[in-house]
């Protein structure tokens, strides 16, 4: 495959690294010095490129969706912080006929916490004693908080059954590449679920698998559900 890397921080370029090992070849690299006001996202820079791998900053996510899909590439969107236009996002994807795949958390562990979670929640969804939490840390540079892959943690147990408010919380500090912990309380007892990153290698090679997926495919996909 010809990728494009759309935000070239930490992430994009532990994607470059990845992508090279697996045999691609990395067209176009954009950053905030060569996509200033989206003037990088342009046809002729995208010609021959496959896909396009997004982990740029949640103000710029839509907009460079909306872009690149224009241009017919399609499309793996690791950025967060932007759900509230999810539906929209949907829109565009239909409209333009690419392919996109979509997740908070590209780490095939953490996709598999989702439905782990998701079974916890439904089965104390009928034990009203029960009280529930949802928290998580990242390090001091993350830009949104709560992280994106909590938000959706605590949607998949809605989803499941749990009737009860979550209450929410979030830490940044330091280097910490990604904790999360769902808790369960009442008089009786605790029960306590955590992941834990150990280094933003798996989201990298996740989102880069991803890619592979949806080269010649259509439609709005969430890696959860390439992923098992």
């Amino acid at each position: 495959m010809r990728i494009a890397i759309v935000g070239y921080g930490k992430m994009g370029k532990m994607i470059e690294r990845i992508a090279l090992e697996r045999g691609h070849e990395i067209g176009l690299k954009l950053d905030e010095f060569n996509n200033a006001g989206f003037s990088g996202i342009t046809e002729e820079n995208f010609r021959g490129i496959d896909v396009a791998i997004d982990f740029s900053i949640p103000d710029a996510a839509v907009e460079n969706i909306e872009r690149i899909a224009a241009l017919k590439v399609n499309q793996v969107i690791g950025t967060t912080g932007w759900l509230g236009q999810m539906d929209h996002v949907r829109s565009v994807v239909d409209r333009a006929g690419i392919g996109l795949v979509w997740s908070p958390n590209y780490s095939v562990g953490v996709n598999a916490f989702f439905r782990i979670v998701a079974e916890a929640a439904k089965l104390l969804s009928g034990a009203p004693e029960y009280e529930a939490w949802a928290w998580e840390i990242h390090h001091s540079a993350k830009k949104d908080a709560p992280s994106g892959t909590l938000l959706k943690i605590v949607d998949e147990m809605k989803k499941a059954g749990y009737p009860k408010p979550v209450d929410v919380g979030s830490n940044r500090a330091g280097t910490i590449a990604g904790t999360h912990e769902i808790g369960f309380d009442c008089a009786a007892d605790t029960i306590t679920l955590r992941h834990t990153a150990r280094s933003r290698e798996g989201f990298a090679l996740g989102a880069v698998k991803a890619a592979e997926w949806v080269v010649g495919k259509s439609g709005f996909h969430e890696f959860g559900d390439i992923c098992f």
